[in-house]
């Protein structure tokens, strides 16, 4: 399977450079994905789509203020964005200014002493930097939301750029999915007998890359933080034993939680070749459905066509970038022929793509 199968023309202007007022007010593509058929709604309107007992799984990872900006000592400019905390004082980060190595020394500015130091180089430009102290309080004052590159447009109020639930700080992108929801539809689908439940994963810009080798098996997936509470998982696998559907908001969530069904299955460590192995039937004797469980750590799972799924009855999710991994989860859970079928659509019918763009419910 080519990287290249996963390619699709994009009209520039379809890519959404700010929201839309409302959240729900937002278009939504409905596709069954048993027989391809396409719908066309709002997304207020996906509360008729879900039944009591149901439950509408999210990711309630928040955005950290993670772009920074500083300076060398010798006066040389340097843009800072972060990606993962190590410990206290010790960052995975993007790092933009000229010899910047091992060794080198950013002043943060209005930091008041604030010094980071490159601790290593990592891929391209990546770096370890080493702060003289802790930077969480720094971040809140001074830090910067960071918005994706396709992305021209200042953002007035950098909580559009959250979830209405997100909680822990962690992600250096939005899981975007989520932003179409408000506080009344989510009463609404409470009120409905919907039950709402949360896992986390921290997302990393690596999300949105293009996958770069020819061949998808060849691609080396990024790897991020994520749980699923032991509540969490009690509550999803309560609510499928007892008939309700698992709806998982966003390409983030479905790894979660397939994540958690491929370790309740005894499935432990390497996951980013499993998608072939489901396609070579190694992993046929496992039931269709696993129940989720609880674990907190990282996940590579790497999911293509040719996965089999085993927790997520139906998934929420925005528009993505041509060649990417999450488009690719998207053609495994909807089948590529049908997804492509839906992305032309979209391109037809005007939707707006990509983190504030519209959104595609598949049932």
């Amino acid at each position: 399977m080519k990287t290249s199968d996963f390619d699709y023309i994009l009209p520039q202007e379809l890519i959404a450079q700010r929201p839309l007022p409302q959240r729900d007010s937002s278009r939504l593509l409905v596709m069954n994905r048993e027989n391809g058929r396409i719908q066309h709604k709002q997304f207020s309107d996906i509360l008729d789509y879900f039944n009591p007992g149901d439950i509408l799984v999210v990711n309630n990872s928040r955005v950290i203020p993670a772009r920074l900006y500083g300076r060398k000592p010798t006066g040389g400019k340097v843009e800072i964005l972060l990606l993962e905390q190590r410990d206290e004082t010790r960052w995975k980060a993007l790092v933009g200014g000229k010899k910047l190595d091992a060794g080198s020394e950013i002043l943060l500015d209005e930091g008041d002493g604030l010094v980071g130091t490159i601790t290593a180089a990592l891929d391209g430009p990546q770096r370890e930097i080493s702060f003289n102290q802790p930077i969480n309080g720094y971040l809140v004052e001074h830090g910067h939301v960071p918005l994706p590159p396709y992305i021209h447009e200042t953002l007035d109020d950098p909580e559009r750029y959250q979830t209405v639930y997100s909680r822990p700080e962690g992600s250096a992108a939005a899981p975007t999915a989520g932003l179409h929801f408000t506080g009344d539809l989510l009463f609404a689908l409470r009120e409905k007998g919907v039950i709402f439940e949360t896992v986390t994963l921290h997302v990393g810009l690596d999300t949105f890359k293009p996958v770069e080798a020819e061949f998808v098996h060849d691609h080396n997936i990024h790897s991020e933080w994520a749980t699923i509470s032991p509540t969490a998982a009690k509550r999803i696998n309560e609510a499928k034993l007892a008939g309700g559907r698992i709806y998982a908001v966003g390409t983030t969530t479905v790894r979660v939680l397939e994540t958690g069904a491929l370790r309740s299955a005894g499935l432990t460590g390497d996951f980013t070749n499993i998608s072939a192995r489901d396609a070579a039937g190694e992993t046929s004797k496992m039931c269709p459905w696993k129940p989720v469980a609880a674990f907190e750590g990282p996940t590579d799972l790497f999911i293509y066509p040719g996965y089999k799924f085993r927790a997520v009855t139906g998934m929420i999710t925005n528009f993505h970038l041509p060649q990417s991994s999450l488009l690719m989860l998207v053609a495994a859970f909807a089948g590529q022929e049908n997804m492509m079928q839906a992305y032309e659509t979209a391109v037809a019918e005007q939707y707006r793509f990509y983190s504030f763009g519209d959104a595609m419910f598949i049932l």
